[in-house]
């Protein structure tokens, strides 16, 4: 059980604080959809709210997973990054995972020019070219590394371009590029690696799908926006 927890940790919550914010503007919420083994068990939406040259983007997570009837394991999260212009000034998050609390707590420090984390698994400094680890901001594919929006660790990662390709999402069919988001140490254990496939719709700036395979296939699913 432990082990599949901590894969869930890693697989939930993908990846920035140069966010292309003139991107976003025209949206007020994105909706995914969750799916394991090609049943659907939870969502991810975000909020977005606007106020002059200040975004903040609120991100509601849900999902269980059943086993025999029984829910096995579960995670519900709250979170709020805050941007001015481009530049991500603070993050924080509340995670309930099987009734384990995790949190992070970030805060850009202008005279270091530097992230201060505090979460629940990492304590420290984080330079400020690291992505929050969230689908809404197709940067994610552009980062080098994330942080974790559920503990506040730092994971580097690579990114790869695999090919276009044509996806049929909700009955609709789109041109999307497809990517692999992989762990650049692949000496980790393989139950702590990324390892996503992501396709993203270029013309529109979203990524629509993610997909991994780890104690079952996940699908994030582009829903609907607003």
């Amino acid at each position: 059980m432990r082990k599949f927890i901590a894969i869930l940790i890693i697989v939930i919550f993908p990846v920035i604080s140069m966010a292309h914010m003139g991107h976003y503007n025209k949206y007020n919420k994105i909706e995914m959809e969750i799916f394991r083994n090609g049943e659907l068990i939870g969502y991810n939406y975000y909020f977005f709210k606007r106020n002059g040259e200040e975004t903040i983007i609120k991100n509601q997570f849900k999902f269980s997973v059943g086993l025999l009837g029984t829910t096995i394991f579960k995670v519900e999260s709250y979170g709020e990054e805050k941007y001015i212009k481009d530049q991500l000034i603070s993050y924080d998050s509340k995670t309930l995972q099987n009734e384990k609390e995790k949190f992070v707590n970030l805060k850009l420090n202008k005279n270091s020019k530097k992230f201060d984390i505090k979460g629940s698994s990492f304590n420290g400094e984080a330079n400020i070219d690291n992505v929050i680890g969230n689908w809404w901001n197709h940067k994610i594919l552009q980062a080098g590394s994330q942080i974790s929006p559920i503990s506040g660790s730092i994971k580097e990662q690579v990114v790869t371009f695999v090919g276009k390709e044509k996806i049929d999402l909700y009955g609709k069919i789109y041109d999307v590029d497809h990517f692999t988001l992989k762990s650049k140490d692949m000496n980790i254990p393989k139950d702590k690696r990324l390892d996503f496939d992501i396709w993203y719709d270029r013309k529109n700036l979203r990524i629509l799908k993610v997909t991994y395979s780890r104690m079952g296939n996940w699908e994030y699913r582009l829903k609907s926006f607003k």
